[in-house]
């Protein structure tokens, strides 16, 4: 076991592993403890990515009927929602993105797909709520608290998409997610698709293995 150990950690380095070591506090070289969590790390990262996946679709989907009520079927090619759009000298610029994303399609539907996730986050801020969300927030999200602000609703689904894409990052870039509250990481995503849907939010706890792994946590 002990060379078993010695192997992977070197593939994986050291340095990558000293993290779980730290959290696992093998008792000694022929304890697993480590690469067992790991293992784990990998395997509820790659259950995780079907809420993350199902949840991005659902999101950007409202935010395109809201785009649509607003500035027409055809809202990635509207001048005025180009102008609308931040267009920082540096960092990321919502405006490029939505340039880049049309520059080679023609359709609404491969458009949507191309923008980046912190471009629909940025969407629902409240430089938008007099244009978009004052008049079509609770449209697309139909089952949301009626008893709050548009503007308080908003910046919970402003929020939700910030710590999801968190989320989302660490586990595109194979990072350690074992320290987060995942119970609460994968309601936060099921709660952000219920709003919009509840029946696709039921659907997808139908499909998913995220809650098993979490469980499973050695």
């Amino acid at each position: 076991m002990k060379e078993t150990i010695r192997a992977i950690t070197h593939s994986l380095s050291a340095t990558r592993g000293a993290t779980y070591v730290a959290a696992a506090a093998p008792k000694d070289e022929d304890d697993p403890s480590a690469l067992l969590l790991y293992a784990w790390n990998a395997r509820v990262s790659a259950a995780m990515m079907v809420p993350l996946h199902i949840c991005e679709v659902v999101v950007r989907n409202a935010a395109s009927d809201a785009l649509e009520m607003v500035y027409g079927p055809l809202w990635p090619w509207s001048p005025g929602f180009e102008r609308s759009l931040l267009a920082p000298a540096t960092g990321y610029s919502p405006q490029k993105d939505l340039q880049n994303a049309r520059r080679r399609q023609s359709t609404k539907g491969k458009v949507i797909p191309e923008l980046n996730f912190v471009f629909w986050q940025k969407l629902f801020s409240s430089r938008y709520d007099k244009r978009i969300w004052d008049k079509h927030l609770k449209t697309v999200f139909p089952n949301l608290d009626q008893t709050k602000s548009v503007g308080q609703l908003r910046q919970g689904i402003h929020n939700s998409i910030g710590e999801i894409r968190i989320l989302r990052n660490r586990i595109a870039h194979h990072e350690p997610i074992f320290k987060r509250d995942l119970r609460a990481e994968l309601q936060r995503i099921v709660t952000l698709i219920e709003i919009r849907c509840k029946v696709t939010a039921a659907w997808l706890m139908d499909n998913q293995q995220a809650s098993a792994i979490i469980a499973q946590r050695p």
